[in-house]
């Protein structure tokens, strides 16, 4: 069906616009030296009720943090886990969005890497060999 109505102009906004699911949801996170921090398993939004009708003119919502954590159990069986259960890393430390999100600090520094520093410094490195790189 063609209409000869032109389509209305999208509105400019400041910044880049992302698509949550395509550019950011399950992606990987490396840190600034690109070790491999966590993957982002939700978003933290700030800005309007986002299960009500937004009216015309309305600001967007503002991406505030990435949200990782265990959600394994959550996506086999439904429902949610608490939000004191998962990490947030401020959307200030991203400093790139592609293939991976890229961000501007340590992730030695980050909570979301916790579980893996406390494996590597309480079992792994009590294996013999476990304090070195092989080579």
């Amino acid at each position: 069906m063609k209409t000869d109505r032109p389509l209305a102009p999208v509105p400019p906004t400041a910044g880049r616009t992302l698509d949550a699911q395509l550019h950011l949801m399950d992606r990987q996170v490396l840190d600034h030296d690109g070790v491999p921090v966590t993957t982002v398993d939700d978003l933290e939004l700030n800005g309007p009720e986002l299960d009500t009708n937004i009216p015309p003119g309305a600001p967007a919502p503002v991406l505030t943090a990435l949200l990782t954590g265990p959600v394994l159990g959550t996506r086999i069986f439904g429902g949610r886990p608490p939000s004191t259960r998962l990490i947030r890393i401020p959307w200030e430390d991203v400093a790139d969005v592609g293939i991976v999100i890229r961000l501007g600090v340590s992730g030695e520094n980050l909570d979301a890497g916790w579980v893996e520093r406390w494996i590597r410094d309480k079992i792994i490195a009590r294996i013999p060999g476990g304090r070195h790189d092989p080579r």
